[in-house]
């Protein structure tokens, strides 16, 4: 199937690890110039640099998503380096500190929703004027199965990412008229650096093992995978890409789950 995505530009957020990293290579596969963005420059360069080996074409933009200009200067960067953009994949996350409700700070809750929710705001409304003039966009937003089915730790967590999917649903009814695609995909229990920090708080609060607190985990929380394993993040890459493409020009508004069939609702 031809995607049609040689030569669009595209930014991805959170793109030094994880499902960042694996989305920026897949659409640089597809023939995308890759704009990966995070706070390492280290790692960014290295994603960069083994896209570039496999004949890709990729740049490396260093910025920290709770800074107040940042996806403003992100934005600014990719239009001076390649004159348009064209794909959004909103991928900067955090779980937080503390899982407990009682237990976060106002600081925190606040902290979450700025990196969660607060830099895709701020990274779409600068895109946004460059995206309406050429009449053509896409825009991902990496949302979570805990926003649609949460857990009973990480509230802050859960909600942000609620807030993502409406975010979603409403900025894809707002900027269809300009050919401007928005969705959002919710991955659940990814191989990913951050669910291994997840699992490593719940060992380390429980007293057990990161292994024993992964069983845990599953058992309370999951107990509707039916595949019965943890999902790859070129899993979630492949969503991604298809979302990003000309194949899903009747698609918007929609949150396409990746979740292994964990959440047990038809909605």
């Amino acid at each position: 199937m031809e995607l049609g995505l040689k030569d669009k530009v595209a930014i991805v957020t959170g793109a030094s690890q994880g499902l960042g990293k694996a989305v920026a290579i897949a659409l640089a596969q597809e023939g995308c110039r890759v704009v990966l963005s995070a706070r390492s420059e280290a790692h960014l360069e290295q994603v960069a640099d083994s896209i570039r080996q496999r004949g890709g074409i990729a740049e490396s933009i260093a910025e920290d998503a709770t800074q107040s200009q940042a996806m403003q200067s992100l934005v600014d960067r990719t239009i001076d380096k390649f004159s348009v953009v064209h794909i959004l994949v909103n991928i900067t996350g955090t779980l937080g500190q503390t899982q407990v409700f009682e237990q976060i700070s106002d600081e925190e809750w606040l902290e979450v929703f700025k990196i969660n929710l607060f830099s895709t705001v701020q990274l779409i409304r600068a895109a946004l004027p460059h995206m309406q003039q050429q009449k053509w966009g896409r825009i991902i937003n990496l949302a979570s199965e805990s926003g649609i089915q949460p857990d009973p730790t990480m509230p802050h967590y859960n909600a942000s990412k609620a807030a993502l999917i409406n975010l979603t649903k409403s900025l894809s009814k707002a900027y269809a008229k300009d050919g401007i695609l928005v969705n959002a995909v919710s991955p659940a229990f990814i191989e990913t650096p951050m669910v291994d920090k997840m699992l490593e708080q719940q060992a380390k609060s429980k007293g057990i093992s990161q292994q024993q607190a992964e069983v845990e985990f599953l058992h309370q929380n999951r107990p509707n995978l039916v595949l019965e394993r943890a999902g790859k993040p070129e899993e979630v890459a492949a969503v991604v890409v298809f979302l990003a493409s000309e194949a899903t020009s009747f698609v918007t508004g929609s949150n396409y789950r990746v979740d292994g069939g964990s959440v047990a609702s038809i909605n």
